[in-house]
């Protein structure tokens, strides 16, 4: 290489981008052709990343890079023209090259002569062995890359015959490692003992952290975070912000108007003081006041069409400006998005080589791929993936000559699907291999001391899987370079569930394991279920909720000085919120009060709220790492009308309700007794999807004294309506997912809820409208047009009188 060629590290940057793009292909096509060495698509494909490296590396000044490239693509090239049809040792030493011109592109230590220097015998010695293989002349093993200081997978060592594809020695990728990751140390593959002896690594085809900071010339602390974006969400979010700033426009004008309104207004109290100082005056008369009268009333009339028409475009454009926002936002939260394939690159090619360092043939399948899967969820599930894979290719694939015996296929196949699912994310991995033995797994159980004899032998297939998910559990006697120091699934578990996913483990006799993996698609926003305790808002994930429920007073029992209630047929422990949160607790003066159900298996506890709010979609926001860590709080947010909400770790939760209960320091919820329920404040239920009505309304009761709560579509206040108790509601008529009409239908058709007083206030004031609204079971209707304050307390305290009972 000419050190005038790269008077920076800039240049070299590229052809490491380059390396990457091209090594994918690569790969992917490389691995295609080992099953099908004829594929004249596949063998185009390499041929021309091959030369596209070849370029690149020329341009840059990389002679070694080039002759790489150069030997690898006479290869494809004979067997493109039929003179060569690729083999095993053909196909490992194209894997090899890949892998030599990424460790070119990202040289150890970042030194940009590392291919003339330390470098230049390794990529010698790769020419000559593939000249050697193109000659039909190779007698002599395939030259071994040195390895990186992280341990990984040996090849076995002896003599293995070249003429079986399964036996024969992987040449493992070694100029990379996989990414830095905070479960490297315990959710891949069980690490080998340190050992003076370099061992080859089947790792991913992807750059280190550590060297792209070498490259830039930044250290890890201060390397700043890259993104990448699709140029069609660019796009589409500079659209959206310009429509966003096109709207701010409106404002002016629509302050401009509510200013005339206001001195109509002020010339109306004007015509109003005149008609006062007229009556004062003797020279009074009849004519005179009626005159005065009918032209106040005229000044009285407009200002009113005005302040409705104003009225009616700000909530125009509250609909407006909330779904743009909500576009907005969607279009810049899928920036952050990225397919499972950027996540998963490499994997086919890692478990093709551990297979033939153990001895195996396998194949890995892949499906959905190009599913979309926020970044952060990505990085994290790098470490957990490469595991379960390897863990399939290690315990679940059988040897060659086993699955002969059994009839199968020489050649092992591993699946990993992904796809969306009710807003989730679920993987499924699973292998067509033996499986886990159930006798051997049972008589482990036993002998590690985790449970007894007669407890073990009644233990259910599904009860003894997940004993393979605790910390240090393995079924291997002895511990090699790939597996047996149990430090891998109970890993991954932890993974999973510290991104509020869950992970099942099934197997059907007679095939291999399945591994389940639901996930959230972002950590950015998270579904919850908001409630109240103390007078604050606080947010339970969904993912963690098995039930929101209203225990009646009567149903709560002491069990062991204990409050228990009855779910799903079982008793559950009661522990109050307000306890937890160290907060004063508000005695439930209703019949029943709000409860919220978490935790799974036997860890399944009943939290007592003061109101449940409904769910809500939530942007997560962290908290000050100031902070630290607050007990039973995982994230911060705001609702959409600005109230800040504190999202629960209920993990952390769960934990310190078991602290609790094993120090005897639960204390009991409070509750008073009828006669003192007698005195508390009359409920309604506020149901619209604008949230200037929603606000108003709220305050105009809240500020009489009733007690409000606020739900923003339909669908929302009858999931609300079922959890808890009001003496009123006032709806509106249009709304998303379910409009006034039907959900006034529902509270009739609903035995609980028939005799519940319902308001429809709505702009739709034709007779028409008032008749289907009351035809459908509502109480009152009140038109938004004609709306002023005391009308719609009027009518309140008509229906369901004062505010205390």
């Amino acid at each position: 290489m000419n050190p005038e060629q790269l008077r920076d590290a800039s240049m070299l940057e590229l052809f490491a981008l380059e390396a990457d793009s091209q090594a994918e292909v690569l790969n992917a096509g490389v691995l295609a052709l080992e099953r099908d060495p004829v594929a004249a698509d596949h063998l185009e494909a390499c041929m021309r990343a091959a030369h596209s490296l070849k370029g690149a590396a020329r341009i840059v000044g990389l002679d070694g890079g080039v002759r790489v490239a150069h030997v690898m693509e006479d290869c494809l090239v004979a067997a493109q023209r039929g003179g060569l049809l690729l083999s095993a040792a053909h196909i490992d030493a194209l894997l090899q090259g890949t892998d030599l011109l990424q460790r070119i592109g990202h040289p150890p230590g970042g030194k940009l002569d590392w291919s003339e220097t330390d470098g230049r015998e390794e990529i010698d010695a790769f020419v000559a062995h593939m000249a050697a293989v193109l000659d039909d002349t190779a007698a002599a093993p395939v030259p071994r890359v040195r390895a990186p200081a992280a341990g990984g997978v040996q090849a076995p060592a002896g003599p293995v015959s070249e003429s079986d594809p399964a036996t024969t020695p992987a040449i493992l990728p070694a100029s990379v490692q996989p990414r830095a990751s905070a479960h490297d140390g315990a959710a891949g593959a069980d690490q080998p003992e340190p050992a003076g002896t370099s061992a080859p690594t089947a790792a991913r085809p992807h750059a280190t952290p550590r060297d792209d900071a070498a490259f830039s010339g930044e250290s890890d602390g201060t390397q700043e975070r890259m993104l990448r974006v699709n140029a069609d969400r660019l796009d589409r979010v500079l659209t959206m912000a310009s429509e966003a700033m096109v709207e701010t426009h409106w404002l002016h004008p629509f302050g401009v108007a509510l200013q005339q309104t206001r001195r109509q207004q002020m010339r109306a109290m004007q015509a109003i003081d005149g008609m006062q100082a007229l009556l004062s005056s003797p020279e009074a008369s009849v004519a005179r006041m009626g005159a005065a009268l009918a032209e106040v009333r005229r000044m009285l009339g407009d200002a009113s069409d005005q302040l409705s028409q104003r009225a009616d475009e700000l909530d125009q454009y509250d609909h407006r400006a909330s779904r743009l926002s909500r576009r907005l936002y969607d279009t810049a939260l899928s920036c952050r998005m990225r397919p499972l394939s950027d996540g998963i690159t490499g994997y086919a090619r890692m478990v093709r080589d551990l297979g033939r360092a153990l001895g195996k043939s396998v194949h890995l399948e892949l499906s959905g791929e190009h599913t979309q899967v926020d970044r952060d969820i990505l990085d994290q599930l790098d470490a957990p993936l490469a595991h379960l894979l390897r863990n399939a290719v290690d315990h679940g694939i059988e040897s060659p000559a086993v699955r002969r015996a059994a009839g199968k296929p020489e050649e092992g196949r591993i699946s990993l699907h992904a796809r969306h699912n009710a807003g989730r994310l679920v993987i499924e991995i699973f292998d067509d291999g033996a499986g886990v033995d159930f006798d051997a797994l049972r008589a482990t159980i036993v002998r590690r001391g985790l449970a007894q004899p007669d407890t073990a032998a009644r233990l259910s297939q599904a009860e003894m899987l997940e004993f393979l998910l605790l910390p240090g559990f393995s079924l291997r006697e002895t511990v090699s370079e790939v597996s047996g120091r149990g430090v891998g699934l109970d890993a991954v578990h932890d993974m999973v569930r510290g991104v509020r996913g869950n992970l099942r483990v099934t197997q059907q006799p007679g095939s291999g394991m399945h591994f389940h993996l639901e996930l959230p698609l972002t950590l950015s926003i998270v579904r919850a279920l908001l409630v109240e305790v103390a007078g604050e808002a606080y947010a339970f994930p969904l993912g963690h909720v098995l039930r929101a429920a209203s225990v009646r007073r009567d149903d709560i029992e002491q069990i062991e000085s204990q409050q228990h209630f009855r779910h799903d047929g079982r008793p559950v422990g009661l522990v109050s919120a307000a306890q937890l949160l160290q907060r004063p607790e508000r005695a439930h003066d209703d019949a029943a009060m709000p409860v919220v159900v978490l935790g799974e298996h036997d860890r399944v506890y009943g939290v007592a709220v003061d109101r449940l709010l409904g769910e809500r979609t939530l942007v997560v926001q962290p908290l000050a790492p100031a902070l630290g860590k607050i007990k039973d709080i995982a994230a911060g947010s705001l609702t959409d009308d600005g109230t800040p909400v504190l999202i629960f770790d209920v993990e952390d939760m769960l934990r310190s309700v078991e602290k609790l209960v094993a120090d005897g320091r639960l204390s009991r919820v409070r509750q008073v007794g009828p006669e003192t329920a007698q005195l508390r404040r009359k409920r309604v239920l506020v149901v619209d999807d604008s949230l200037t009505v929603r606000e108003l309304e709220r305050k105009l009761l809240a500020g009489r004294g009733y007690d409000v709560a606020v739900a923003v579509d339909g669908m929302d206040g009858w999931n609300v309506l079922r959890a808890e108790q009001f003496d009123l509601v006032i709806t509106d008529v249009d709304m998303p997912r379910m409009d006034g009409i039907e959900l006034v239908g529902r509270i009739r058709s609903e035995p609980g809820l028939q005799q519940l007083p319902v308001m429809i206030v709505s702009y739709k004031d034709r007779e028409q409208d008032r008749e289907r609204g009351l035809q459908a079971g509502a109480d009152y209707y009140l038109a938004k047009g004609s709306f002023h304050d005391a009308a719609l307390l009027d009518a309140v305290q008509d229906l369901i009188g004062e505010a205390r009972a």
